[in-house]
């Protein structure tokens, strides 16, 4: 096994782990276990978690890394990179908390990322100052939308429990008084329910892009 070990297997080992059962489980210990290794032959790809971490950053950004392209309208690419980023954090559940525990300016991949965004806020007119805001901004929305609460209100539930914490926050939200509260009580079933995980994100991302639209369009007026 040493010798077909890569420190692409490694990492997408840490980030399966990760994502079942938290960045905390991931150890040199547990990866060496599952691997069918030594601790030793790890080291030779990581010296220590900290570098680990930034390897799973690393992997995890590579997966919606576009290059900027000065052809193509600079909206387009930078929803394909904020949906890209909203997908990656979706499909792994440690995503987020291993962006938030490594240091971004060591992670190259995380790099070639902000230096695209960069480049097209500068694209559609913004300022340095504002271009290194909106990228903050989407990189907090990106992180926000993932981390959002759809589809959690049954997790942990029997498909019984789930549709009836539904039912009864479906109920709750209908008999609030309609003269105080009436858009509330109007859409208490979508409320309650939430949407699908298409429309919850793809909305989200056009709403973050759509505004730095308006706002570039506001600056060149």
């Amino acid at each position: 096994m040493m010798g077909k070990l890569t420190r692409q297997a490694v990492v997408e080992q840490a980030l399966e782990i990760g994502d079942a059962e938290g960045l905390a489980a991931v150890t040199v210990r547990r990866l060496a276990q599952e691997l069918g290794v030594t601790p030793m032959a790890l080291y030779w790809h990581f010296k220590n978690k900290e570098q680990l971490t930034i390897g799973m950053a690393d992997h995890l950004v590579e997966g919606f890394m576009i290059q900027e392209d000065f052809a193509a309208p600079w909206r387009e690419q930078l929803h394909e990179l904020v949906s890209g980023l909203v997908r990656v954090l979706r499909r792994h559940p440690c995503a987020t908390a291993v962006l938030e525990e490594v240091d971004h300016l060591a992670v190259p991949s995380f790099l070639r990322v902000w230096d695209t965004a960069l480049g097209l806020a500068k694209q559609a007119g913004f300022s340095y100052e504002q271009s290194c805001l909106i990228s903050k901004y989407l990189l907090q929305g990106a992180i926000a939308l993932a981390a959002g609460p759809l589809n959690r209100h049954g997790r942990g539930l029997t498909e019984e429990a789930a549709a009836e914490r539904l039912r009864v926050k479906r109920l709750t939200l209908q008999s609030l008084p309609s003269d105080l509260y009436p858009h509330i009580v109007e859409m208490a079933v979508p409320l309650a329910e939430g949407s699908g995980a298409d429309l919850y994100d793809t909305f989200g991302v056009d709403l973050l892009v759509a505004g730095i639209e308006v706002m570039a369009a506001r600056s060149r007026a």
